[in-house]
């Protein structure tokens, strides 16, 4: 059986999305039917329309979901109907080298369902990150979806999915950020201020946030900022020694993703400091530093993707301290709309207006 649904789909590169009729299928083996009840509206919904991933157009737009299991097709025991999950799109394979060395958060042979969601007359789409979820339904590999406290908001926790855990991992998994640490985070929207509730959460005494728009940081200074430096007006590394004795911060986060960024993390953190990579740059960016630097100063440069999270282990602890009150996932939340609103939250996303908006269904 297949079930008719509406989803939300970018047709072709840079047009406006469009509301289509789209044909899921029954779970086969491994696979789950989710029923959606919320999904952000991230960037990289964005990058999708405007052909900055792939060409593999039409595309089934939203990957930042929670919901509920319809049904499971065969093998599947994990997730069972009538669960409340959050969707993710890095279903760990278990039996690749990273896997077998006991790091799945490292998985190199994620995957995805099997079977192919398409339009009415047939057409095969590419799901977001493996996922599309601005629909009513969508069908993912089980192992995407992970089991969370029921009576946490959909809206809020679906958030997980994406953004807010990969900056809150780039701070707590990455970063390594612990008690009495200084951190200082360049970039302050929905992955920003997460890392920078991350390094709230995990013990941080001197939380920087640094943008160009004084909005933004007042929004930084909500989920844990003890100080704001706006960049276009001070120079970011000098402010950042400055605020910390002159040395530089023990972790610096970019989570903007472009050379100069780096550059001003690189050289804003102390000596053996950690520097963390959570912005996505474009293909053509370069990055050039005196290797003497790199060598000279010590410690870390690292990447972090989706924040080296685990699903299994990192979404029920986050949710937990969200149902604790200890971690403020609404805030994240700047406003709920309709499937058919997506393109006019995309423009708002442009405009810096909002931090996540959020399609309830």
């Amino acid at each position: 059986m297949a079930h008719e649904v509406r989803g939300v789909v970018a047709l072709a590169k840079g047009q406006p999305v469009s509301l289509e009729t789209i044909i899921v299928p029954d779970p086969g083996p491994g696979e789950a039917l989710v029923k959606i009840q919320a999904c952000g509206v991230c960037h990289t919904d964005l990058h999708y329309r405007e052909g900055g991933i792939s060409d593999d157009f039409p595309f089934f737009l939203g990957h930042e979901a929670a919901g509920v299991v319809e049904a499971v097709g065969e093998g599947v025991t994990d997730v069972a109907p009538g669960d409340f999950v959050v969707l993710n799109w890095r279903a760990v394979c278990g039996a690749c080298r990273a896997c077998l060395r006991g790091r799945p958060q490292y998985c190199f042979a994620t995957h995805n369902a099997k079977q192919k969601m398409t339009l009415a007359d047939g057409t095969v789409l590419s799901p977001a990150l493996g996922i599309g979820a601005f629909a009513e339904k969508t069908l993912v590999a089980a192992g995407q979806c992970t089991k969370v406290d029921p009576a946490a908001s959909p809206a809020a926790v679906g958030l997980l999915g994406c953004g807010v855990m990969a900056g809150l991992g780039a701070a707590m998994n990455t970063g390594g950020v612990t008690r009495g640490d200084s951190v200082a985070v360049i970039g302050c929207g929905g992955v920003g201020d997460a890392a920078i509730a991350g390094a709230d959460l995990a013990g941080a005494t001197t939380i920087i946030a640094v943008d160009v728009d004084d909005r933004k940081l007042e929004w930084a200074r909500r989920f844990g900022a003890t100080h704001t430096v706006n960049s276009r007006e001070t120079d970011p590394v000098e402010a950042i020694r400055d605020l910390t004795g002159g040395f530089g911060a023990d972790v610096v986060i970019d989570a903007v993703g472009r050379p100069e960024t780096y550059r001003q993390a690189f050289y804003a953190r102390d000596l053996a400091g950690t520097v963390v990579l959570v912005g996505v740059p474009t293909p053509e960016m370069t990055l050039e530093l005196p290797l003497l630097d790199v060598f000279g100063r010590g410690g870390a440069l690292k990447s972090s993707w989706y924040g080296d999270c685990l699903p299994s282990r990192d979404f029920p602890m986050l949710v937990s301290l969200y149902r604790q009150g200890r971690l403020d996932l609404d805030a994240f939340v700047s406003e709920t709309i309709a499937l058919d609103e997506v393109e006019a939250a995309f423009d708002k996303m442009h405009r810096g207006e909002v931090l996540r908006s959020v399609v309830v269904l």
